[in-house]
Protein backbone atom coordinates (compact mmCIF):
# COMPACT_ATOMS: atom_id res chain seq x y z
CA UNK A 1 0.00 0.00 0.00
CA UNK A 2 0.80 3.63 0.56
CA UNK A 3 2.94 3.36 3.09
CA UNK A 4 5.04 1.01 1.78
CA UNK A 5 5.52 2.51 -1.41
CA UNK A 6 6.22 6.10 -0.07
CA UNK A 7 8.59 5.09 2.39
CA UNK A 8 10.70 2.82 -0.01
CA UNK A 9 10.90 5.85 -2.35
CA UNK A 10 11.63 8.24 0.59
CA UNK A 11 14.49 6.20 1.55
CA UNK A 12 16.08 5.47 -1.65
CA UNK A 13 16.15 9.44 -1.87
CA UNK A 14 17.28 10.23 1.67
CA UNK A 15 20.38 7.31 1.78
CA UNK A 16 23.04 9.21 -0.13
CA UNK A 17 21.99 12.69 2.11
CA UNK A 18 22.19 11.11 5.04
CA UNK A 19 25.79 8.82 3.82
CA UNK A 20 24.24 5.84 5.28
CA UNK A 21 21.72 3.29 4.25
CA UNK A 22 17.92 3.88 5.46
CA UNK A 23 15.89 0.51 5.62
CA UNK A 24 12.37 -0.32 5.18
CA UNK A 25 11.25 -2.92 7.64
CA UNK A 26 7.35 -3.79 7.07
CA UNK A 27 5.26 -4.58 10.10
CA UNK A 28 1.87 -4.80 9.11
CA UNK A 29 -1.30 -5.71 10.55
CA UNK A 30 -3.81 -4.18 13.35
CA UNK A 31 -4.05 -1.12 11.38
CA UNK A 32 -0.76 0.02 12.21
CA UNK A 33 -0.54 -0.72 15.75
CA UNK A 34 2.18 -3.56 15.49
CA UNK A 35 4.78 -0.85 13.25
CA UNK A 36 3.89 1.74 15.82
CA UNK A 37 4.12 -0.23 19.19
CA UNK A 38 7.76 -1.98 17.68
CA UNK A 39 8.78 2.03 16.81
CA UNK A 40 7.66 3.29 20.57
CA UNK A 41 9.81 0.22 22.29
CA UNK A 42 12.72 1.44 19.99
CA UNK A 43 15.46 3.30 21.39
CA UNK A 44 14.85 7.51 20.97
CA UNK A 45 18.80 7.22 19.49
CA UNK A 46 17.73 9.06 16.27
CA UNK A 47 17.82 5.77 14.16
CA UNK A 48 14.36 4.99 14.01
CA UNK A 49 11.40 6.83 12.83
CA UNK A 50 8.28 5.70 11.84
CA UNK A 51 5.36 6.42 8.93
CA UNK A 52 2.24 7.05 10.19
CA UNK A 53 -1.30 8.38 9.19
CA UNK A 54 -4.49 10.19 10.66
CA UNK A 55 -5.93 6.85 10.88
CA UNK A 56 -3.40 4.66 12.72
CA UNK A 57 -2.16 8.51 15.01
CA UNK A 58 -5.55 10.01 15.13
CA UNK A 59 -8.90 7.55 14.60
CA UNK A 60 -7.13 4.72 16.78
CA UNK A 61 -7.21 7.10 19.92
CA UNK A 62 -10.86 6.19 19.67
CA UNK A 63 -10.89 3.17 17.76
CA UNK A 64 -9.35 1.29 20.64
CA UNK A 65 -9.95 0.80 24.44
CA UNK A 66 -7.32 -0.68 24.68
CA UNK A 67 -3.97 1.30 22.66
CA UNK A 68 -0.40 0.34 23.48
CA UNK A 69 0.71 3.64 22.37
CA UNK A 70 -0.57 7.31 22.80
CA UNK A 71 0.65 10.03 21.23
CA UNK A 72 2.65 10.91 23.92
CA UNK A 73 4.88 8.50 23.03
CA UNK A 74 6.34 10.31 20.07
CA UNK A 75 8.30 13.34 18.70
CA UNK A 76 6.65 14.51 15.43
CA UNK A 77 8.93 14.86 12.91
CA UNK A 78 7.12 16.07 9.75
CA UNK A 79 3.88 16.05 7.70
CA UNK A 80 4.26 14.40 4.24
CA UNK A 81 1.72 15.18 2.92
CA UNK A 82 -2.56 15.28 2.76
CA UNK A 83 -3.83 12.04 1.39
CA UNK A 84 -7.70 12.36 0.30
CA UNK A 85 -9.18 9.26 -1.09
CA UNK A 86 -11.26 7.51 -3.65
CA UNK A 87 -14.14 5.39 -3.93
CA UNK A 88 -13.56 2.91 -6.61
CA UNK A 89 -15.49 -0.68 -7.77
CA UNK A 90 -14.54 -2.98 -10.07
CA UNK A 91 -15.03 -1.49 -14.11
CA UNK A 92 -16.53 -4.81 -14.63
CA UNK A 93 -19.60 -4.14 -11.94
CA UNK A 94 -20.96 -1.35 -15.04
CA UNK A 95 -20.83 0.76 -11.84
CA UNK A 96 -20.00 4.72 -13.13
CA UNK A 97 -21.34 7.08 -10.68
CA UNK A 98 -21.77 7.10 -6.94
CA UNK A 99 -25.97 7.65 -7.79
CA UNK A 100 -25.66 4.06 -9.48
CA UNK A 101 -23.80 2.62 -6.13
CA UNK A 102 -26.32 3.67 -4.41
CA UNK A 103 -29.12 2.56 -6.35
CA UNK A 104 -27.45 -1.01 -6.81
CA UNK A 105 -27.05 -1.49 -3.14
CA UNK A 106 -30.79 -0.62 -2.74
CA UNK A 107 -31.77 -3.02 -5.21
CA UNK A 108 -29.70 -5.37 -3.75
CA UNK A 109 -29.81 -5.22 0.43
CA UNK A 110 -27.90 -6.99 2.70
CA UNK A 111 -26.11 -8.52 -0.58
CA UNK A 112 -23.31 -6.03 -1.12
CA UNK A 113 -19.98 -5.24 0.91
CA UNK A 114 -17.54 -2.52 1.31
CA UNK A 115 -13.74 -3.33 1.96
CA UNK A 116 -11.41 -0.95 4.63
CA UNK A 117 -7.95 -1.39 5.25
CA UNK A 118 -8.48 -1.85 8.62
CA UNK A 119 -11.38 -1.35 11.50
CA UNK A 120 -11.73 1.95 12.65
CA UNK A 121 -9.65 3.18 9.78
CA UNK A 122 -10.39 6.47 7.78
CA UNK A 123 -11.34 3.91 4.93
CA UNK A 124 -14.07 2.29 7.56
CA UNK A 125 -15.52 5.35 9.01
CA UNK A 126 -15.81 6.88 5.17
CA UNK A 127 -17.67 4.08 4.37
CA UNK A 128 -19.84 3.71 7.34
CA UNK A 129 -20.56 7.51 6.77
CA UNK A 130 -21.34 7.15 2.96
CA UNK A 131 -23.89 4.24 4.39
CA UNK A 132 -25.32 5.91 7.06
CA UNK A 133 -26.17 9.06 4.75
CA UNK A 134 -27.59 7.25 1.93
CA UNK A 135 -29.73 4.58 4.06
CA UNK A 136 -28.19 1.37 2.55
CA UNK A 137 -27.80 -1.89 4.11
CA UNK A 138 -24.18 -3.18 3.38
CA UNK A 139 -21.63 -4.93 5.28
CA UNK A 140 -18.56 -3.86 6.31
CA UNK A 141 -15.15 -5.91 5.45
CA UNK A 142 -11.65 -5.08 7.23
CA UNK A 143 -8.69 -6.09 5.17
CA UNK A 144 -4.88 -5.86 6.55
CA UNK A 145 -4.05 -3.28 4.28
CA UNK A 146 -5.55 -1.09 1.47
CA UNK A 147 -3.80 -3.91 -0.93
CA UNK A 148 -5.57 -6.58 -0.48
CA UNK A 149 -9.04 -4.94 -0.13
CA UNK A 150 -7.96 -3.42 -3.52
CA UNK A 151 -7.94 -6.45 -5.51
CA UNK A 152 -10.81 -7.70 -3.80
CA UNK A 153 -13.16 -4.93 -5.18
CA UNK A 154 -11.46 -4.97 -8.78
CA UNK A 155 -11.97 -8.63 -8.88
CA UNK A 156 -15.91 -8.15 -7.69
CA UNK A 157 -15.85 -10.03 -4.48
CA UNK A 158 -16.34 -6.64 -2.31
CA UNK A 159 -18.42 -4.11 -4.08
CA UNK A 160 -17.12 -1.00 -2.89
CA UNK A 161 -14.00 0.66 -1.16
CA UNK A 162 -12.56 4.19 -0.12
CA UNK A 163 -9.30 3.97 -0.49
CA UNK A 164 -5.70 5.58 -1.26
CA UNK A 165 -4.39 6.39 -4.63
CA UNK A 166 -1.08 5.12 -4.41
CA UNK A 167 -2.99 1.63 -4.60
CA UNK A 168 -6.13 1.89 -6.28
CA UNK A 169 -3.96 4.14 -8.90
CA UNK A 170 -2.67 2.06 -11.09
CA UNK A 171 -6.22 -0.23 -11.65
CA UNK A 172 -8.09 3.30 -12.61
CA UNK A 173 -6.10 4.54 -14.93
CA UNK A 174 -5.45 0.67 -16.43
CA UNK A 175 -9.38 0.33 -16.56
CA UNK A 176 -10.13 -2.08 -14.04
CA UNK A 177 -11.17 0.16 -11.70
CA UNK A 178 -14.04 2.92 -11.82
CA UNK A 179 -13.83 6.06 -9.53
CA UNK A 180 -16.69 7.35 -8.19
CA UNK A 181 -15.87 10.31 -5.52
CA UNK A 182 -13.06 11.47 -3.68
CA UNK A 183 -12.83 12.74 0.03
CA UNK A 184 -11.77 16.28 1.11
CA UNK A 185 -12.56 19.86 0.07
CA UNK A 186 -11.38 19.66 -3.64
CA UNK A 187 -11.18 16.93 -6.63
CA UNK A 188 -7.85 15.13 -6.67
CA UNK A 189 -5.36 16.76 -9.55
CA UNK A 190 -4.59 13.27 -11.28
CA UNK A 191 -8.69 12.79 -11.18
CA UNK A 192 -9.60 16.37 -12.02
CA UNK A 193 -13.27 14.99 -13.28
CA UNK A 194 -14.03 13.26 -10.55
CA UNK A 195 -16.41 15.09 -7.96
CA UNK A 196 -16.08 15.07 -4.21
CA UNK A 197 -18.60 13.26 -2.26
CA UNK A 198 -19.56 16.89 -0.93
CA UNK A 199 -20.03 17.99 -4.52
CA UNK A 200 -22.47 15.03 -4.63
CA UNK A 201 -24.35 15.33 -1.60
CA UNK A 202 -22.56 13.82 0.89
CA UNK A 203 -20.89 16.93 2.72
CA UNK A 204 -19.22 14.88 6.38
CA UNK A 205 -16.96 12.97 3.92
CA UNK A 206 -14.82 16.10 3.41
CA UNK A 207 -12.35 15.80 6.39
CA UNK A 208 -8.72 14.94 4.40
CA UNK A 209 -6.44 13.00 5.88
CA UNK A 210 -2.72 12.51 6.13
CA UNK A 211 0.42 11.17 5.96
CA UNK A 212 3.84 11.91 8.24
CA UNK A 213 6.85 10.85 10.55
CA UNK A 214 7.48 10.29 13.99
CA UNK A 215 9.98 8.84 16.19
CA UNK A 216 10.21 7.81 19.65
CA UNK A 217 9.95 10.54 22.52
CA UNK A 218 13.32 11.76 23.40
CA UNK A 219 15.08 11.05 20.34
CA UNK A 220 18.27 13.74 19.47
CA UNK A 221 16.30 17.17 18.75
CA UNK A 222 19.58 17.66 15.92
CA UNK A 223 18.76 14.13 14.36
CA UNK A 224 14.86 15.15 14.43
CA UNK A 225 15.73 18.01 12.57
CA UNK A 226 18.02 17.09 10.17
CA UNK A 227 15.50 14.20 9.14
CA UNK A 228 12.43 17.03 8.86
CA UNK A 229 15.09 19.33 6.90
CA UNK A 230 16.10 16.11 4.41
CA UNK A 231 12.45 15.04 3.85
CA UNK A 232 11.35 18.53 3.21
CA UNK A 233 13.63 19.36 0.75
CA UNK A 234 12.55 15.69 -1.43
CA UNK A 235 9.09 16.76 -1.15
CA UNK A 236 9.33 20.14 -2.37
CA UNK A 237 11.43 19.57 -5.26
CA UNK A 238 9.88 19.67 -8.85
CA UNK A 239 10.68 15.98 -8.82
CA UNK A 240 9.64 14.79 -5.35
CA UNK A 241 6.41 17.23 -5.83
CA UNK A 242 5.02 14.83 -8.90
CA UNK A 243 5.79 11.17 -7.17
CA UNK A 244 4.57 11.87 -4.41
CA UNK A 245 1.59 13.35 -5.92
CA UNK A 246 1.02 10.00 -8.10
CA UNK A 247 1.60 8.01 -4.77
CA UNK A 248 -1.44 9.70 -3.71
CA UNK A 249 -0.02 12.36 -1.64
CA UNK A 250 -0.78 16.47 -2.23
CA UNK A 251 3.34 17.05 -0.84
CA UNK A 252 3.34 19.20 2.55
CA UNK A 253 6.46 18.95 4.55
CA UNK A 254 6.47 21.13 7.87
CA UNK A 255 8.80 21.96 10.80
CA UNK A 256 8.38 19.37 13.76
CA UNK A 257 6.40 21.48 15.57
CA UNK A 258 4.45 22.26 12.77
CA UNK A 259 3.73 18.54 12.80
CA UNK A 260 2.70 18.97 16.39
CA UNK A 261 0.22 21.55 16.18
CA UNK A 262 -1.73 19.66 12.94
CA UNK A 263 -1.54 16.35 15.11
CA UNK A 264 -3.19 18.47 18.16
CA UNK A 265 -6.11 20.40 16.16
CA UNK A 266 -6.72 17.30 13.80
CA UNK A 267 -7.30 14.37 16.74
CA UNK A 268 -10.26 15.75 18.48
CA UNK A 269 -11.73 16.23 14.66
CA UNK A 270 -10.82 12.57 13.81
CA UNK A 271 -12.58 11.49 17.34
CA UNK A 272 -15.94 13.68 16.19
CA UNK A 273 -16.14 11.46 12.90
CA UNK A 274 -15.47 8.43 14.15
CA UNK A 275 -17.99 8.82 17.17
CA UNK A 276 -20.35 10.44 13.92
CA UNK A 277 -19.87 6.93 12.42
CA UNK A 278 -21.70 4.65 14.54
CA UNK A 279 -18.67 2.35 14.65
CA UNK A 280 -17.74 0.74 18.05
CA UNK A 281 -14.62 0.66 19.69
CA UNK A 282 -12.68 -2.48 19.91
Amino acid sequence: GQTDIVSRYLAEKLSPVLGQQVIVENKVGANGIIGITATKQSPPDGYTFVYINSSNYCINMFAYTKLPYSQDDFDTVTQLGEAALGMIVSSASGIKTLDEYVAFVKKNPGKTTFGSFGVGSSSHLYGEMLTQAAKLDTVHVAYKGAGPATQDIVAGIATMGVHDFATTGPFIQGGRANLLAVTGTKRWPLYPNTPTFAEQGYPALDLVGWNGIVTPKGSPKAAVERMSQEINKILQSPEGKKKILELGLLATGTTPAGFAEIVRKDTPRWGEVFKASGVKPE
